[in-house]
């Protein structure tokens, strides 16, 4: 059969596998060609047009559950639709969601209402998706840079603003770096077992011998390239400033849906590819783990930027996440998983209030422009509060739950200093949390204004509050799907 016939048939018979990301790229292009047609007032075309390429591939992703353990896969076995990948799926198009809402009045007021943001946030979800898809190295780098690509414009997009453009080129350069290197980290992959299909190289790894040094280099350059994905010491330097120079929608979505998506492409290799050689990797996640909530939660405390204040207690929740990965056993990885759906939600509706405070001639990132919020807006503060408890991982919210499990599983697999050392941070993160809610409710307004929410931003709020308190008050049915992401047996 000719090459181009063979292409062909692959096409039509995996063309349903991947219908939520062409769905997601046709939508995308449409913003692109309706915007030159839209007046100024009429911009609101493209929110509409953005959502609804979210609803339309949410749906034919719907259509893709109930699969079996194994998954379906699709041309050449290149891709794998399996619950890991519905689970970050949906993860995925909820966080676009949110941010499509959220982004809605604050480009208004920075005067960049454009269409190609809204194309662009498209545009990165198709490579987050086809990031928890993938089964081939090729697929998975040329996903990771679609979404990477996606995230320098949208990092620089607010053109006249100095830190933006400083964040973006800093976000550029040092990903550009950490790209190279996990590539070479993928070539040494290629070389050990002749194969681009996380498949066929994990058989290849298997049967490598113990310590064996070119499994170590990529071990070691593949972790690397990663860690600088996910923002993990020591590779974590590009975070503080990209999340103050960017966009706040934009922070908020690189915080969550970014990390997901680093977090899948992580999950998919080490417990794939790298599985059979734990023995070699657990050691330096562990020390990854500890120097991530050190760094982060250290300093995170002399933070009076919020977005920065964010981006180092980001950097303290990897480390919880990755000590999940080191307990390597079901409630570990149901931990994990359980992480990182919430996450999502509550740590982007803490940037949510943060968007909140934006208003003409007032940025709002600050600690001291959260000053009596609880006067200025009592409905903002409260959600806020909310917030905050869940990522200082306190009762009744879904950050409890989240670090529960992953204590819990640390203490099964007889990790009991790693248990110790998570429990012991959740102490300096409770102060400088808690320094946020004492701006908010025991400070005095020095401005007297009052921050207004808009609808779209109260949908937003009220999906991740609702989200936030339901997962710490009934957390069964987020364990189950937390369970169905990794095919793990529930209640373990």
């Amino acid at each position: 059969m000719p090459l181009w016939q063979h292409l062909l048939a692959q096409t039509r018979e995996g063309f349903w596998l991947i219908l939520p990301q062409v769905q997601l790229a046709f939508f995308g292009m449409a913003i692109l060609l309706m915007d030159f047609l839209l007046e100024k007032g009429q911009k609101s075309w493209n929110v509409l047009t953005a959502l609804l390429g979210v609803v339309f591939s949410a749906v034919s992703l719907w259509k893709l559950r109930g699969l079996p353990q194994g998954g379906i896969a699709g041309f050449d076995n290149s891709i794998v639709v399996d619950p890991f990948f519905v689970f970050f799926g949906f993860i995925f198009l909820a966080a676009t969601a949110l941010v499509i809402l959220l982004s809605v009045k604050y480009l208004e007021i920075e005067d960049e209402n454009h269409g190609e943001y809204y194309a662009l946030m498209l545009f990165s979800a198709v490579g987050m998706m086809f990031l928890a898809e993938g089964n081939d190295l090729v697929v998975l780098f040329l996903a990771l840079e679609i979404m990477a690509i996606a995230f320098y414009v949208l990092s620089g997009f607010l053109r006249r603003d100095r830190r933006s453009n400083e964040g973006a080129l800093k976000y550029l350069l040092l990903g550009a770096f950490s790209s190279g290197v996990l590539a070479y980290g993928f070539s040494l992959l290629y070389g050990i077992s002749g194969s681009t299909n996380l498949d066929a190289i994990a058989d290849a790894v298997a049967v490598r011998p113990p310590h064996d040094f070119l499994l170590l280099l990529s071990l070691a350059t593949v972790a690397a390239g990663l860690f600088f994905k996910i923002a993990a010491v020591p590779f974590h330097q590009w975070a503080p400033d990209v999340y103050e120079g960017a966009p706040t929608p934009i922070a908020a979505y690189i915080s969550v849906a970014s990390k997901a998506a680093s977090f899948a492409l992580l999950l998919r290799i080490f417990l794939t590819v790298y599985w059979p050689v734990r023995v070699d990797w657990v050691g330096v996640l562990s020390v990854v783990a500890v120097a991530s909530m050190t760094l982060g939660n250290i300093a995170a405390i002399t933070q009076t930027n919020l977005k920065r204040l964010l981006a180092y207690s980001s950097i303290g929740h990897v480390g919880y996440i990755l000590l999940g990965l080191v307990a390597g056993n079901t409630r570990g990885l149901q931990g994990v998983a359980f992480y990182i759906l919430t996450y999502a939600f509550f740590n982007a509706g803490a940037f949510a209030v943060i968007i909140v405070l934006r208003r003409k001639g007032i940025i709002g990132d600050e600690l001291d422009d959260l000053n009596g919020l609880v006067e200025r807006n009592p409905t903002a503060a409260v959600l806020m509060l909310i917030f905050v408890l869940s990522l200082a991982g306190i009762p009744p919210t879904a950050g409890f739950v989240g670090k529960l499990l992953i204590f819990w599983a640390l203490i099964e697999t007889n990790h009991y200093i790693l248990a110790v050392i998570a429990v012991l941070y959740i102490l300096p993160a409770v102060y400088y949390y808690f320094r946020i809610v004492a701006h908010m409710w025991v400070r005095e307004a020095g401005d007297v204004s009052r921050p207004h929410i808009s609808p779209g931003q109260a949908v937003a709020l009220a999906t991740a509050a609702a989200m936030t308190l339901a997962a710490g008050i009934y957390p069964e049915p987020f364990l189950r799907f937390a369970s169905y992401s990794l095919m793990l047996p529930f209640g373990r």
